[in-house]
């Protein structure tokens, strides 16, 4: 089990430890529910140094990046964040990942810990394509703590010294905390407003103290990957292996926004057949109708008890307090409004599909 520069810090707060992606990480301090609505209401701090770090340097990064991800590179710009996933041959999803502008011919790629090795494996094979092109995978190097929460503005100002609400949605820029140079977005996977800091591992828990020493005032809450999960799930982010993989499109993830068609990038010629054919499932949010929880695997039935898919990815939302979940169901039965069923320990609960997000 590997173990982020934070680990020790979790152990001393009283955090529950679990194995995720092959380390060892916190799943919650005090409780899910408690760390969920400290985000929703004031601020929550992560660890989120499991994720992966890949640098693309050369002339021809931006063509390569172009050629690998669904979204659309030629927009970024220096201190410009893009969300995207990498896409195979037939049009799945490698994964989904950050894009870093971090210079002219200097881009960041973040991707999700159970990943790493996979992603690293499908970049370095298309290399050869390009003529001016490295691929750096510097995991590890780094830590990534995680500020979110409508608090969050305020309390980072504090931090740094400096006026953080004039950053713009998915930017990013360098700065000190505490004396020691941070790379800061302004990206999360709360659906709040919030931060993400980059630094180098060696420096993490200084940041994390100095975070949490100026967090008293702004009741922040440490938080684990129980809440990470419920806050993802309240604004219907997808969670990669569960609501999407490589078998799974960007059309029927709902992640059209990202997929750009026309820069040709490797696998749209499969998504554009399938956007004029039309989608067979879409990936679809639904709220149960009584007392109870999906849970990833259960079936996804009509009124006549056809199977139409399963849920993805289930909880019972703290905000809410009703069960949610998605699933891929057919278009037909995924426009808002319609009873579908979930099959909860072989009984038929009624369900409604609904517009993402939750909340």
């Amino acid at each position: 089990m590997k173990h982020t520069p934070l680990y020790n810090l979790h152990v001393k707060s009283g955090a529950k430890m679990v194995p995720f992606a092959g380390f060892e990480m916190p799943v919650q301090y005090e409780g899910i529910n408690s760390e969920h609505l400290a985000v929703r209401e004031a601020a929550g701090m992560f660890d989120v140094s499991h994720m992966g770090n890949f640098f693309i340097t050369g002339t021809d990064a931006a063509k390569y990046l172009q050629y690998l991800t669904s979204n659309d590179i030629a927009k970024l710009y220096p201190g410009k964040v893009q969300y995207s996933t990498l896409t195979n041959v037939q049009g799945g999803i490698v994964d989904d990942l950050l894009v870093y502008m971090l210079d002219e011919n200097h881009y960041m790629l973040v991707v999700n810990a159970a990943n790493i090795e996979k992603d690293l494996k499908h970049l370095q094979s298309f290399l050869s394509k390009f003529d001016d092109v490295r691929l750096e995978d510097r995991s590890g190097e780094y830590a990534i703590i995680a500020v979110q929460g409508p608090g969050s503005v305020e309390l980072m100002n504090e931090v740094t010294g400096e006026a953080l609400e004039k950053m713009k949605f998915y930017t990013h820029r360098e700065l000190e905390i505490a004396g020691i140079p941070v790379l800061l977005s302004t990206t999360g996977y709360t659906g709040e407003k919030g931060f993400e800091i980059y630094l180098s591992a060696a420096d993490a828990p200084s940041v994390w103290n100095r975070v949490a020493q100026v967090g008293l005032a702004y009741d922040l809450k440490f938080c684990g990957l129980g809440a990470r999960d419920t806050l993802r799930l309240e604004k219907g982010y997808c969670l990669y292996g569960n609501d999407i993989n490589d078998k799974t499109t960007p059309l029927e993830a709902g992640l059209g926004w990202i997929t750009k068609l026309e820069t040709g990038f490797l696998g749209s010629d499969v998504l554009k057949r399938q956007k004029e054919e039309g989608l067979a499932r879409r990936l679809t949010g639904f709220v149960m109708k009584q007392k109870a929880i999906p849970r990833h695997g259960y079936k996804i039935i009509d009124a006549k008890g056809n199977v139409l898919g399963e849920v993805t990815s289930g909880t019972m939302s703290p905000v809410l307090k009703q069960g949610i979940g998605m699933g891929y169901i057919p278009p037909a039965y995924s426009q808002p409004g319609n009873e579908i069923f979930i099959l909860v320990r072989n009984k038929p609960i009624p369900a409604e599909t609904v517009k993402l997000p939750f909340v």
